[in-house]
């Protein structure tokens, strides 16, 4: 692929269809029947989008944002406000993260309907929250330990770990799968299912391709970049090759004018400049880490060509999942190598 100019801003030149955000507990309507919500997140990234489709005499949620209090009041007041009281039909997950899943145990069981997901994204959710109140694996550990992280980092690894399920309501123990290519009906349209993988492992898109609609999760975001790891339980994966490729698939499969309804930042039309610029962004940084390991470099020592922001302790194990996504990459293209020393430190070089 030729190498492209990304812009300075990335999605500053999409189009921005909408002037306003939804208020709490109120919606926007982005298209007949499907109404724009917009819910807060205790993170940097204070917000998340969450979508409610008309269908028939009721609704269908897609995400629930994450578990906790003010995210319960808040589906309260749609409940009663702009839901008009109408049941809920089904629920539907676009993938595992807390701040998309966190809530829907809560709302199948209140409305007694059935969980969507992915089959992986379902059962991965479900052991991670099994973690909740376990050690610290060895192995976890030792995937820290070999991208270079001191021993503070790795004690503050083993104190953190198994917070993951605190932001997720247990999920039902039985749900219904969806399959790229899937075909859904809700209330008079009916939906595509586009799976892409990288940020999660099977993430679930919906194209509404008569109506010009995406719902694409944090598959396509406008200006941000989603995070895309390499985690302890699969360390030789190469999830950064699974984005870019999946990047590839829909910039090939969406219309240019296609409306992309996000899970951050606001709907857009652009989806073809702005894939780019992800493509563009990902391949430079590859670029920069693989000049970076002229000289021997661990995983850590990636962080700065990576990350403009300074790495905390608050987003250190994401940082180190990201960078080690960018050297199991250009191990796969053949433009590194790696050796471990004798203290299970991993090195990277190229040839």
């Amino acid at each position: 692929m030729a190498a492209l100019n990304a812009p300075v801003r990335p999605g500053r030149n999409l189009d921005y269809p909408f002037a306003g955000r939804p208020e709490p507990g109120t919606t926007i309507i982005v298209a007949p029947g499907v109404h724009w919500v917009r819910m807060r997140l205790p993170f940097q990234l204070n917000h998340i989008n969450l979508w409610l489709l008309e269908d028939g005499d009721g609704w269908t949620i897609i995400d629930t944002g994450i578990r906790d209090e003010p995210t319960a009041e808040m589906w309260k007041q749609l409940f009663v406000g702009p839901m008009q009281a109408r049941p809920v039909k089904r629920v539907i997950v676009t993938h595992l993260h807390p701040d998309h899943v966190g809530m829907a145990g809560w709302l199948v069981r209140r409305f007694g309907v059935e969980l969507w997901m992915s089959r992986t994204d379902y059962l991965l959710c479900r052991s991670l929250v099994a973690d909740t109140g376990q050690e610290a694996p060895r192995e976890g550990v030792q995937f820290y330990r070999a991208a270079g992280l001191p021993n503070e980092a790795l004690e503050a690894y083993r104190t953190r770990f198994g917070g993951f399920g605190r932001g997720v309501y247990a999920l039902p123990n039985s749900y219904r799968r969806m399959q790229d290519g899937d075909r859904i009906t809700i209330g008079d349209r009916q939906w595509q299912v586009v799976v892409g993988r990288g940020h999660a492992p099977e993430h679930v898109c919906l194209w509404s391709e008569p109506d010009g609609l995406f719902i694409s999760g944090d598959q396509i975001l406008p200006r941000i970049s989603s995070n895309v790891s390499v985690f302890p339980t699969e360390p030789e994966a190469n999830p950064l090759q699974e984005w870019l490729d999946s990047c590839t698939l829909l910039r090939r499969l969406l219309p240019a004018d296609v409306l992309v309804l996000p899970s951050h930042n606001e709907p857009f039309r652009g989806a073809h400049l702005r894939l780019e610029e992800l493509i563009c962004e990902h391949e430079s940084n590859l670029k920069k880490v693989a000049v970076l390991c002229d000289k021997p470099k661990r995983a850590v020592d990636c962080f700065e060509v990576l990350f403009r922001s300074r790495i905390t302790e608050g987003n250190t194990i994401m940082a180190t999942g990201e960078s080690v996504a960018h050297l199991n990459c250009l191990r796969a293209r053949g433009d590194l190598t790696r050796r471990f020393d004798d203290d299970g430190v991993a090195w990277y070089s190229r040839h």
